[in-house]
């Protein structure tokens, strides 16, 4: 009995003992929760740092024309150069304007990769190497799978055979709702065989630069922006808008127009505005319309204080055109809506030296801090 006492205390103090010890070593949540509440607290507020975030590289494309000479591209302040153009025919094949374009195209290659600039082949472009507008060439190519796809598997033999970037769709311009498909399925076709290469397309600027209205006989599929890299916005030409006026080429409200456009149609599709890239023209328009454009570069070289302005007296009659101060102001407005950057339509009418329009822009995309606190 006593021996039965005995080893019953013992038992029970070691149970105590151990619940002890358990308690204190390995605490219950509610224990827990008391002897944090019971911490002194500290009158430091805790401030959650802000964490900076690189946004996307901001790109400068230039279209370099296939004649250009290959040594007098700034590929170092480009971030893409798009060669302009080969040509698609009505049966699915594609055309360079002869052996020169072609050379023209590998050097400008070489000398681009050698910069880490991108070279990409733009397909369409205004007017066809057989003559008269390209439009009725590329429809016909686009308009039926079979040549559709003669096309596509042309124009990746030959990125692949150059070494190229990518491609650049210059349709001028869908004119229809059957076009719009066309030009989407080709699109959506294009983007599956290129895989990681980059695509991307030359639109109408959708603007009237008159009444700031929506031009309704250009019409695209917006889904099918979705399979592109790039939007360039070709925000100029506005003269040709109601009566010739050549001081509507591409004046900065025309451009706030036409970036209030796209930015509004691409948050209604939810699509991303760094897609959108804004043109910019390196050429002057002239008031009497018998005579023919001239040069950025004609501008600056009759007098390089003509870059400070946006019209001059030459040649008999006034140009208009944008000079320097116009051109920062355009890159901030695209860069304050979120657009992805400048494109230049063309190089090769550019000036050189500081008054360069591909100069001015690129050193304003590098004033931009890219790194943005959200």
């Amino acid at each position: 009995m006593n021996k039965r006492m005995l080893l019953l205390s013992l038992v029970i103090i070691i149970t105590f003992i151990g619940g002890f010890f358990a308690g204190t070593l390995f605490p219950t949540h509610d224990s827990e929760k008391i002897k944090i509440g019971n911490l002194p607290q500290s009158n430091k507020q805790t401030k959650q740092k802000d964490v900076p975030q690189l946004t996307e590289e901001k790109v400068l494309i230039g279209y370099v024309q296939d004649y250009r000479d290959p040594n007098k591209i700034p590929y170092d302040q480009l971030t893409h150069v798009i060669f302009s153009f080969a040509h698609p025919t009505k049966d699915g094949q594609l055309l360079f304007n002869g052996e020169q374009p072609v050379s023209n195209l590998r050097t400008i290659t070489a000398k681009a990769h050698a910069t880490n600039t991108k070279v990409m082949l733009a397909i369409g472009g205004w007017y066809h190497i057989h003559g008269g507008e390209s439009y009725s060439y590329f429809k016909a190519a686009i308009a039926t799978p079979n040549t559709r796809q003669k096309l596509v598997q042309e124009i990746n033999r030959v990125v692949q055979q150059e070494n190229l970037d990518g491609i650049d769709i210059d349709f001028e311009h869908p004119r229809s709702n059957e076009d719009a498909q066309y030009l989407a399925a080709f699109v959506k076709d294009l983007r599956g065989v290129l895989k990681d290469k980059e695509l991307s397309i030359a639109v109408n600027a959708k603007i009237h630069s008159v009444a700031g209205t929506e031009i309704n006989n250009v019409i695209y599929e917006p889904s099918m922006f979705a399979n592109v890299n790039h939007v360039n916005i070709m925000a100029y030409d506005g003269q040709w808008d109601g009566e010739y006026n050549a001081a509507n080429l591409s004046p900065y409200k025309f451009n706030e127009q036409i970036v209030n456009y796209w930015t509004k149609l691409f948050e209604a599709n939810q699509l991303s505005k760094e897609k959108l890239v804004l043109g910019i023209p390196s050429y002057a328009q002239p008031e009497d319309p018998n005579i023919k454009q001239v040069s950025y570069s004609a501008i600056i070289n009759a007098n390089p204080a003509n870059a400070g302005t946006d019209k001059v007296a030459l040649n008999g009659t006034i140009y208009h055109y944008n000079g320097t101060n116009t051109v920062q102001k355009k890159v901030d407005l695209a860069l304050q809506n979120g657009l992805g950057g400048m494109m230049l339509w063309e190089v090769g009418l550019d000036a050189e030296g500081a008054n360069s329009l591909s100069s001015v822009i690129a050193k304003k995309i590098k004033s931009n801090n890219l790194y943005t606190l959200k």
